[in-house]
């Protein structure tokens, strides 16, 4: 099998008309997409399989850290499910990551836009959406999830800050947390509070500790085919 690394990129003006459109995104590719209506640039991979029609496809949606915000999209791919697209590895997912703006948080409404935009034209099963995310992303995992607790099928933050305030709402959303004890960038109290409410309200997280691993607890899960079996076994 020949595997595709290239890029099909897009001009990343707002107002540019050169940017490629979903119709023109192909399986083994990762294309780039323009910002549209306040939406979040986003890199997108289809998997080997896909088809434009019949049997819909399980989404994952990669949320990255600080050091991959900007204008840059192959930045996207540093970490997480694209960089292992990028070397080779075959993943059964429609794979969605936006990109933040330097110097700027994940926005919910803009994340909103932004699949909704995604979707539009794929052939998505949106009762297999998967969120996963580090460090910041981490933090945009759980705040997306909070201001959406019925919209995603399973959710995978790593390595990232904690909103206890709404670990409640989302108590019944399939929830596996990935964090370093050594960790010196996000310590790992923020995971242990988000599961520790999480259970509280009922939930039952499954947490991973790598009690070796400083902040870089990512690679270690991306790499693990564990992760991506437990997403597909779960469904709205």
């Amino acid at each position: 099998m020949k595997i595709i690394n290239s890029y099909t990129l897009c001009a990343f003006a707002l107002f540019s008309a050169s940017c490629s459109t979903i119709a023109d995104v192909k399986p083994m590719q990762i294309s780039h997409m323009k910002i549209q209506n306040d939406a979040y640039q986003y890199a997108i991979h289809l998997p080997k399989h896909y088809q434009k029609n019949g049997e819909k496809f399980p989404v994952l949606i990669f949320l990255h850290g600080s050091g991959e915000r900007g204008d840059d999209l192959n930045r996207v791919a540093i970490h997480g499910p694209l960089r292992l697209v990028r070397e080779g590895k075959e993943l059964p997912f429609i794979i969605i990551a936006p990109q933040a703006p330097e110097g700027q948080d994940w926005n919910v409404a803009r994340l909103d836009k932004t699949l909704s935009n995604a979707l539009k034209n794929l052939n998505a099963d949106e009762n297999r959406l998967y969120l996963t995310g580090l460090s910041r992303g981490g933090l945009g995992v759980w705040n997306w999830t909070i201001a959406h607790p019925d919209k995603f099928a399973a959710i995978a933050p790593i390595a990232g800050w904690s909103n206890v305030g709404g670990a409640c709402a989302i108590a019944k959303v399939p929830t596996w947390v990935f964090h370093g004890e050594k960790d010196d960038v996000v310590r790992i109290f923020h995971s242990e509070d988000m599961v520790k409410w999480s259970k509280d309200c009922g939930g039952k997280p499954i947490f991973t500790r790598y009690p070796e691993a400083n902040h870089d607890s990512w690679t270690a899960t991306y790499n693990n085919q564990a992760l991506y079996d437990w997403f597909l076994s779960h469904k709205k």
